[in-house]
């Protein structure tokens, strides 16, 4: 089981290197870390480990790892998770990283609730930043699991009738997956094109899933107050005015999501857009910090997972030397003998 944060009364906590982000490249930077000696505390927003992987796609398959030709999400994750268990980190989940002070000797990072992390460096993989899901306004007063924002298991749809909101890769992906697990499956969207993989889309079309274009979720039938779901039905308007019904038990809004930087603008950052910029270290404008995976940005980036492993152990390698005065950058390759 990862070893999580418990004391929550406990003010401080001094550590060697801490990891603002839980997504696949701060799983692998706390591994890396730990193969180098050091002490780990991972904070992340999100309840859960595995970042975007885990809230958005757990089902999906990833097809641009190295070593596996096709893995799911949650198993890319469970991997991850197993392989940085070797390195015993400190996980601080559920937490927001609300402050930055970099100091010619250490790094302090402010939790939202009040707490501080003390360290000798910090590597930044925070994907995208905070993010929440975009609402579906029809949905407003809706609690509880009849209506969801990220799929995590389709087993949780099966023989349910869902209906799905979006025209985005998400939408899709779980509409493509939901066949022959939900009784009935519909997809409403606002337009008649599509941002999603257009081989995605073929196959939803070829499929069961009815497609309802240019039409939107107006209203949810049901008891939106009532413990264990009651969802019965949804209404969908089309652009001629007119208004059907529909039967459903699960609405899944795949309306996109809202990412939120903030925070980090105000610790000094040079931050482009939405990404932070770095150098060949991975070093950014700050002292003591470096950055890796999705949030980075440098001539010629390529935004894979891939890449966020490789900028992970570059990184570590390049806090090695401040965390452990008079060790190298690069340790040897991790396949060679003691």
């Amino acid at each position: 089981m990862p070893h999580m944060a418990s004391d929550q009364s406990k003010a401080t906590h001094q550590t060697d290197l801490i990891i603002i982000g839980a997504g696949p490249a701060g799983l692998f930077a706390a591994y890396y870390a730990g193969f180098r000696g050091m002490k780990v505390a991972v904070v992340d927003s999100l309840p859960e480990l595995g970042g975007q992987i885990s809230a958005m796609y757990p089902e999906k398959k990833v097809l641009d790892v190295a070593g596996f030709p096709s893995i799911l999400g949650r198993e890319l994750v469970a991997g991850l998770v197993e392989q940085a268990a070797s390195a015993d980190p400190t996980y601080f989940l559920d937490c927001t990283a609300t402050g930055l002070e970099s100091g010619e000797d250490e790094v302090t990072i402010t939790l939202e609730d009040g707490r501080k992390l003390i360290s000798k460096a910090v590597i930044i993989t925070a994907g995208i930043g905070r993010f929440t899901p975009r609402p579906l306004p029809a949905a407003n007063d809706w609690q509880g699991d009849d209506v969801v924002f990220f799929v995590k298991s389709f087993e949780d749809f099966k023989d349910q009738d869902v209906v799905i909101v979006g025209g985005g890769d998400s939408a899709f992906d779980w509409a493509h997956h939901l066949e022959g697990i939900s009784r009935s499956t519909a997809l409403v969207h606002r337009r008649d094109a599509f941002r999603a993989h257009q081989a995605t889309v073929d196959a939803v079309m070829a499929g069961s899933t009815e497609v309802i274009t240019k039409a939107q979720v107006v209203e949810l039938h049901g008891d939106p107050s009532a413990a264990g779901g009651t969802l019965e039905k949804v209404s969908i308007k089309l652009v001629d005015g007119t208004t059907e019904e529909r039967p459903a038990q699960k609405v899944i809004a795949a309306l996109g999501f809202v990412a939120d930087l903030s925070a980090m603008r105000e610790w000094g950052l040079e931050i482009d857009q939405r990404q932070i910029k770095v150098d060949t270290d991975m070093r950014t404008t700050l002292d003591r910090v470096f950055a890796a995976g999705d949030i980075t940005d440098y001539p010629g980036k390529v935004r894979l997972i891939a890449v966020g492993f490789g900028e992970a152990a570059t990184a570590v390698n390049n806090a090695a030397p401040l965390i452990f005065p008079g060790q190298s950058v690069f340790p040897g390759h991790s396949s060679e003998g003691s």
